[in-house]
């Protein structure tokens, strides 16, 4: 029985996003679990708003995902379609990080919330492996109606100029409610589990304890009173060891019973068996049949385990550090990881130079308050500074702890408990990361423990992303320096000019563009793409672009002009190829000559919007063979039209026609508005990235005549 829906807090102008969005779904497919993700327009990260079927300890690790990240549901919203993962076999090869966190037997549907090109979020979908091996038609139908219905909801809310934004913390849909027992039965029910001699307890999807029978409350050898409410595993000392809260993990995400063997001091050995539902878990728990032999040396535990929820959200980050590049994705993967799965409210993140303490990110503060603290000199005394000068971390379970320590400190921030981890890497100083709890925390040593490591893991990974980031702005560096600055100006000329490189790595491209001057009534504009990216690519394409520019001025056609830099390309025998297209413009008499070499072909728009593609006969690449030739075509270009050129990564991408993609651009130019080639130009490359992942640099020109004023 599917729970009734509640109201939810996702509100904006009359509008709401209902709890039923998500549970219809989930009746309608027989999903387990079920999670709905909002894109805030201005952030490339999905946020989670709707949780049904798991806790929230479960889901933390998946609160905030990068548009970037490699899990189904980024890739779902990336790609436009849905992500069918049909066995662990097929969760563990396609996304292994997904895997390692979670290494239990379901099956998983992601799928984009879209409407009229626009990504409102992506819903995901789990079921127990019993399904059959693909999704059914109707369970398709049913998660394109979701996604629809979610769409005109979030479509409704931002027209009305109230748009629906995700909540500070995902709203867990409430589990089925039991059908209304009579009386009698239930009491009759009492009675016959305290008759039982094994033991019974159910637990909620949080894992807490709801119910234990008296023979329950005897093996395990505690009273209800000290166990309801609770998880077992965080009560029972001798429940601390990984294996039940495992076991808890594999139950609720599965849907498959499950169960474990496990001692209870001195002697006794207990299996318990875990049967899961919607609604929660029951557990049988029975004296053991056989156990490990007595002579089998039993490992020391530690006093205080570290929890396998714990244990799978440090390997969680670990992994997706391992994935993260630049310092700024290093902040906010630790921000969006750290807050929701390991407790704190806030965190600030901080990190050495210039002998000082900066601020690099945080989650949780005002910014007025870490205006106080950013840039303070390693000379200074605070926590911050002394954990990354002595290498030490330290832990204060209250402010009373923190003022012994730090005689000047003030309670600035309204948190109960805080940590301050050293972030070292081989003995050299990186940071600091400040962890803020807002309820009591006593840092117990297995906690400490964890919170150390994490430290280390992010010290590693900001060592790793700052040597990146410097590499970057160097690539970066080169390759904008061999781009124009800025067009030059031409007496009845409009120009706009774009570059966006891929935007991973840190390699350099080698698309280049230029408009050059001849006279002051003519011009050769030059775009093209050198085959790499690398240095030597970069620096190849400083060279084209040098010969084309010197041939351009002697008054060559745009097909001498690919030829001479044809022969350059192949004396220099880099064994590099480049695309080239030339045109030559010729402003007084309203044409323009061009000539390609393997390059993508120009659009013409004319002055009342209908928009050709400029197929002109074909040229080698330069660089293949030096007595190629390159055929000049002269087209008539009325004053008002647009001429955009482009290089392929405007239209190019994987499993697309590039046909196809390039009828599709035109078509887009067709119906755009042109007052500003400006404007128009940002309008192309959104189309672009929206319409398909980028995986290549794009450089895009786009020029207009309009007469001399």
């Amino acid at each position: 029985m599917r729970r009734p829906t509640a109201p939810s807090p996702l509100t904006g102008s009359g509008t709401a996003l209902p709890d039923s969005v998500l549970a219809d779904v989930m009746r309608d497919t027989g999903a387990s679990v079920g999670l709905l993700y909002l894109l805030p327009p201005a952030e490339p990260v999905l946020r989670l708003a709707l949780v049904d079927g798991v806790s929230g300890q479960i889901a933390a690790p998946w609160a905030r995902i990068p548009l970037d990240a490699a899990i189904p549901v980024a890739d779902a919203v990336r790609e436009r379609c849905l992500v069918w993962l049909g066995s662990q076999e097929d969760v563990a090869r396609r996304y292994p990080r997904l895997g390692i966190v979670l290494p239990y037997d379901f099956m998983l549907a992601a799928a984009p919330i879209t409407s009229d090109g626009t990504v409102w979020g992506g819903v995901v979908l789990l079921w127990p492996v019993c399904h059959p091996a693909e999704l059914s038609l109707t369970e398709e139908k049913s998660i394109n109606a979701c996604c629809r219905r979610a769409a005109a909801i979030l479509h409704r809310a931002a027209a009305s100029g109230h748009p629906l934004k995700p909540p500070d913390e995902p709203r867990l849909l409430p589990p089925p409610h039991p059908r209304e027992a009579d009386p009698v039965q239930a009491a009759a029910a009492l009675d016959f589990t305290a008759r039982l001699p094994m033991g019974c307890c159910a637990l909620d999807l949080d894992g807490r304890l709801t119910f234990i029978n008296p023979a329950g409350t005897d093996l395990v050898g505690a009273g209800a009173g000290s166990l309801l409410g609770n998880r077992p595993w965080e009560v029972l000392p001798w429940l601390h060891e990984p294996a039940f809260e495992d076991r808890y993990r594999a139950a609720v995400v599965s849907r498959q019973p499950t169960s474990f063997t496990t001692r209870r001091p001195p002697d006794t050995w207990l299996l318990f068996q875990l049967y899961p539902d919607a609604s929660g878990i029951s557990v049988h728990i029975t004296p053991a049949d056989t156990h490990p032999p007595a002579t089998t040396p039993q490992q020391p535990q530690p006093a205080e385990p570290i929890g396998a929820t714990a244990l799978y959200h440090l390997t969680h980050l670990a992994t997706a550090l391992a994935e993260a590049v630049g310092v700024h994705d290093i902040v906010e993967l630790a921000a969006d990881q750290i807050v929701p799965a390991f407790g704190p409210k806030a965190l600030a993140l901080l990190t050495v130079k210039d002998d000082r303490l900066h601020i690099t990110g945080n989650r949780g503060y005002s910014p007025e308050l870490m205006a106080r603290f950013d840039a303070a000199p390693l000379t200074s005394d605070t926590p911050a500074v002394r954990a990354i000068t002595t290498a030490t971390p330290a832990f204060f379970p209250t402010f009373a702890d923190l003022k012994k320590a730090y005689q000047p400190a003030v309670h600035q921030d309204e948190m109960a408990s805080w940590a301050f981890l050293p972030l070292i890497v081989s003995g050299r100083p990186v940071g600091s990361l400040v962890l803020a709890y807002d309820q009591p925390r006593i840092f117990p040593p297995a906690e400490r423990a964890l919170l150390t490591s994490l430290a280390g893991l992010i010290a590693q990974a900001l060592d790793r992303a700052r040597l990146y980031d410097a590499k970057h702005a160097l690539a970066h560096g080169l390759q904008t320096g061999l781009l124009p600055r800025t067009l030059p100006h031409i007496p009845g000329l409009e120009a706009a000019a774009r570059y966006r490189p891929a935007g991973h790595g840190i390699d350099i491209g080698g698309d280049f563009y230029d408009l050059i001057p001849c006279t002051n009534d003519t011009a050769v504009v030059a775009i093209g793409d050198v085959q790499g990216h690398d240095p030597t690519a970069a620096a190849l394409m400083g060279q084209v672009r040098t010969a084309v520019r010197a041939h351009a001025t002697t008054g060559s056609t745009p097909g001498d002009i690919l030829a001479r830099t044809n022969r350059l390309l192949c004396d220099l025998d880099t064994g590099l190829f480049a695309s080239c297209l030339i045109a030559h413009l010729d402003l007084p008499h309203h044409r323009v000559r061009m000539a390609t070499a393997g390059h993508p072909p120009a659009l013409l728009r004319h002055p009342h919007g209908r928009t050709d593609t400029l197929r002109l006969p074909p040229g080698l690449l330069l660089g293949i063979e030096p007595d190629a030739d390159y055929p000049t075509t002269e087209i008539p270009l009325p004053l008002g039209a647009i001429l955009a050129f482009y290089t392929d990564g405007l239209v190019e991408t994987p499993g697309t026609d590039i046909d196809d993609a390039t009828t599709a651009l035109a078509t887009h130019l067709a119906a755009a508005q042109a007052e500003s080639l400006e404007t128009l130009a940002d309008a192309l490359l959104n189309h672009a990235e929206q319409s398909a992942p980028r995986n290549d640099d794009i450089a895009l020109l786009l020029l207009r005549p309009h007469g001399r004023p």
